[in-house]
């Protein structure tokens, strides 16, 4: 057999991904690259871009899937979502599949992986032969996700190469040996034309979207935190006149970010490239052009707009890198950090300190010198759009957006503080200066609030997870709804308290009942769940007896927990239950919505 044929007694194999935030769709290009470099023919696949109707063709499918919000599919993988779960489908559909699901996902939440889990149980309804058990990635391992990923890619193709015993007559590709890029890009050499760099905006027949977001004009950004406290929050506005956009109180604001000029300058010179060359891209074999890549296009653009050049870089950016590479030194430090062994030191060099691509970059100066043009799109994901609560009601504030943004920034052991990119990209914005335009749209949130006029709310949003329940107070009191219980909590009520004269007028006008806690203002720290635990009788009243739903948003770490705990202990003591009872309680009131949460991490 030709070294470079693919093996032709091997089915192809197709891998589908579900991906939030791009770590399902590195995995499953990591499994396109070594199904390449043992000469098989693969195609890796949003699920959502997969015709589903030719599953029942498929003999072998990988599918890599996370985990959103609740236990939600990903975006991307939504319709593929509905289509499977049809009650129509016949039982042994998929009896010619040949499959394995890979879950990626967070032990922190409560539905850990429960994508992957029900998609597993799913497929083997409908008939499909599973070669090896659901893998269960977990971000909280001490080695993050690979110290899943990596032994189930191996079993996976232990056992496909069971299965395909002719395999062992072929020669794989050395591991050093640069597999083809994914793209070309073509320089232009009339650099005087003009070039649409900017995401396609949607014409006034339809509604925004991820490929047809609105340019909307920045009109407020204010810092909202006392100076001389560590954190900077903005209050954000945007006018989305003309927009066709609608929302309700718990949806979401989506946009992309941009790289910061002196990061896109540094990156430039470092790969010696210029600015202001356009280009324009063409795919390999089946691949499409990037949707947010214009033709012709500019080096400039591309870096600031597309390539997600300030994130933490995973394991695939110095796997490739190490078969760029020439110089001894750099590759063996490369080649380290790309292998199973080498994890340790990998997380120590780059995941605890939080580097960057564009820092690695520097740190690797003589391989940095090497690296082609065409290989960009292959060593940096592009730039995944940011969700934020909407904090205001189209009721209360017609034709505006209005979000909480905490800038994200921190020391490490690194010289310069890290800087969350969306966040510290809005907070630059001045609306002052011209016209400053987001492109955004809006996504449906998780929560869901009840449209009966009397049935009470409770809300537990301790700093910005107070964003979503001030879109809900504004939709609520302008409806007449006035039976609103709000929990909020903050550093300290000087420095932190969102928000407080727009509580102090509800209040005032018999539309909101207000617990606070001020965690730092006091010697013994005070927390909202204190708050929950000591309003107990209240709370018990309007859960037993006037079905109040309840609501939790924030912070993902121990808050939500907490709260929950405090809710449980309401319980057993007004309602006079055992510690299973009230568990059992709980989780009745999650199964029919009367007890929903929205965290983030």
């Amino acid at each position: 057999m030709n070294d470079g044929q693919c093996i032709m007694s091997t089915p192809n194999l197709l891998v589908l991904y579900g991906s939030q935030t791009g770590t399902a769709q590195d995995t499953s290009q990591r499994i396109g690259r070594q199904a390449l470099r043992r000469r098989l023919s693969v195609q890796v696949l949003p699920l959502d871009d997969y015709h589903v109707a030719n599953l029942i063709t498929e003999s072998l499918v990988v599918f890599v899937c996370s985990t959103t919000g609740q236990g939600d599919p990903p975006d991307n993988m939504k319709n593929f979502w509905r289509f499977l779960f049809r009650k129509s489908l016949p039982v042994g559909s998929l009896c010619r599949l040949d499959c394995a699901v890979l879950g990626l996902g967070d032990s922190s939440y409560p539905k850990f992986n429960f994508v992957a889990k029900k998609l597993h149980k799913r497929l083997l309804q409908l008939g499909a032969s599973v070669l090896l058990p659901v893998g269960l990635a977990d971000d909280q391992h001490d080695l993050g996700a690979d110290a899943v990923i990596d032994p189930w890619i191996a079993s996976f193709w232990e056992k496909l190469f069971s299965l395909h015993p002719s395999y062992a007559d072929v020669i794989p590709l050395r591991d050093d040996e640069p597999l083809p890029p994914t793209y070309t890009l073509s320089f232009l050499e009339d650099s005087t034309s003009k070039s649409e760099e900017r995401l396609r905006i949607q014409s006034d027949e339809t509604v925004p979207s991820q490929l047809h977001p609105f340019p909307a004009r920045l009109v407020f950004n204010k810092r909202v935190t006392d100076h001389s406290h560590f954190q900077d929050v903005r209050h954000i506005e945007f006018d989305i006149t003309g927009s066709n956009i609608q929302f309700a109180a718990g949806d979401v604001v989506m946009m992309y970010p941009c790289n910061a000029s002196e990061d896109v300058e540094q990156f430039c010179q470092l790969l010696r490239l210029e600015p202001e060359a356009k280009f324009t891209l063409t795919p390999s074999g089946n691949t499409a052009v990037p949707a947010r890549i214009p033709q012709p296009c500019t080096v400039r653009h591309l870096v600031e707009s597309v390539l997600d050049i300030a994130a933490v870089p995973r394991r695939s950016f110095f796997e490739l890198l190490s078969t760029i590479s020439t110089n001894e030194l750099e590759r063996e430090k490369l080649l380290e950090f790309s292998s199973a062994a080498g994890q340790e030191e990998l997380h120590s060099y780059c995941n605890r300190p939080r580097r960057t691509a564009l820092e690695v970059l520097a740190d690797f100066p003589h391989t940095t010198a090497e690296v082609k043009v065409d290989y960009l799109l292959d060593l940096f994901p592009e730039i995944q759009p940011r969700s934020f609560s909407i904090a205001s009601s189209l009721k209360a504030h017609p034709q505006r957006i209005q979000v909480l943004v905490a800038v994200v920034r921190y020391k490490t052991r690194m010289f310069h503080p890290r800087r969350g990119l969306c966040s510290n990209w809005l907070a630059s914005l001045d609306p002052t200066s011209g016209d400053v335009h987001v492109p955004l749209w809006v996504k449906r949130g998780s929560l869901r609030f009840p449209a009966e006029q009397d049935r009470p709310v409770i809300m537990v949003g301790p700093g910005t997870g107070v964003a979503p329940f001030r879109s809900v107070l504004q939709e609520r009191t302008a409806e007449g709804k006035t039976n609103n219980v709000l929990f909020f909590g903050c550093r300290s009520q000087s420095k932190d308290f969102y928000f407080r004269s727009e509580w102090e007028a509800m209040i005032k006008a018999g539309q909101l009942t207000l617990f606070t806690a001020f965690s730092r203002d006091q010697e013994e720290k005070v927390y909202v769940q204190h708050r929950v635990k000591e309003s107990a009788r209240l709370l018990w009243d309007l859960l037993a007896n006037k079905e109040a739903v309840f609501y939790v948003a924030g912070n993902a770490k121990e808050m939500p927990s907490s709260v929950r705990d405090a809710l449980q202990e309401v319980f057993q003591l007004e309602g006079h239950m055992s510690s299973a009872e009230a568990k059992q309680v709980l989780q009745d009131m999650e199964r029919m919505g009367r007890l929903q949460t929205e965290t983030w991490s």
